[in-house]
């Protein structure tokens, strides 16, 4: 293996994409008002070494899981449940979000539940990396990078190593 070398392949086909709405909360203690984005995905993969057939993974089952990710988040309100500055709740079908002044009651499918501190393109990116790279722990894949963008400009990547492949 050639540990000067590594190949990267970017991914960004039209349809990695979801629609879904959310706010952002900041620091100072403000929220974004409840809005909408078509959120785009991109996925790199890199590794050192390429098969039998000179590619680097199986491209057409990668492409299936990007897109089963998007469409676990499409046409929902994020909502995330680690923020210490939301109170949600379920109550019967709906859901109760209350941040200050702000309560919102929505109907249970249509908001997804997310395991997160806030609904930032950073921590996005970075919970679609932790989902897809389990799904290329066996692959020549070394790393995995993910973008998230929320509007044409303003997009964040997050890149890392695949834990099963220690660095050598």
């Amino acid at each position: 293996m050639n540990h000067s070398q590594e190949f990267s392949v970017l991914l960004a086909k039209e349809d990695f994409k979801f629609s879904a709405a959310h706010f952002t909360l900041f620091p100072d203690g403000s929220a974004e008002l409840l809005h909408g984005h078509n959120y785009q995905v991109a996925v790199e993969v890199s590794g050192e070494e390429l098969d039998d057939y000179g590619l680097l993974c199986d491209f057409a089952t990668l492409k299936v899981e990007i897109r089963k990710l998007c469409e676990g988040l499409d046409s929902r309100t994020l909502i995330p449940l680690r923020s210490s500055e939301l109170d949600v709740r379920q109550v019967g079908e709906s859901v109760e979000v209350s941040y200050k002044d702000r309560h919102y009651r929505l109907p249970l499918q249509d908001v997804l539940l997310l395991d997160l501190e806030n609904t930032s393109i950073e921590l996005m990116a970075v919970m679609l990396w932790q989902d897809l790279a389990l799904r290329l722990g066996e692959s020549r894949v070394t790393r995995l990078g993910i973008s998230v963008a929320e509007t044409a400009g303003q997009s964040c990547w997050y890149r890392a190593r695949i834990p099963c492949h220690p660095e050598s």
